[in-house]
């Protein structure tokens, strides 16, 4: 099975669809570091939002004022989520988890 050949107007118009996403997902996480979301609204609203739960969680945690890698992974581990999750691969324990770490 090989990949269908897309159109010139197909391959502009995914471009255009994945760097849109690529900004939707920046702007929420510049939302979470300038402290107009917090972790719990941010992942609220990825919940709904196809586009936004494709954000890793470590990004996500490291968009945080105060949080770089370091916490973030220890977080990660003490709630046992895999280093490459995205937000809607979390179980409903790990976003409690998550919210309950970062109030």
């Amino acid at each position: 099975m090989s990949i269908p050949q897309l159109t010139t107007e197909q391959l502009q118009a995914a471009r255009a669809a994945a760097t849109q996403a690529r900004r939707v997902r920046a702007e929420l996480k510049a939302k979470v570091r300038t402290g107009a979301l917090s972790l719990s609204e941010a992942l609220d609203e990825a919940a709904g939002d196809d586009v936004l739960a494709h954000v890793k969680v470590v990004d996500l945690l490291k968009s945080l004022p105060r949080v770089g890698e370091k916490r973030a992974t220890a977080v990660m581990e003490k709630l046992d989520i895999a280093p490459n999750r995205r937000i809607r691969g979390l179980g409903r324990h790990q976003v409690a988890g998550l919210k309950a770490e970062f109030k």
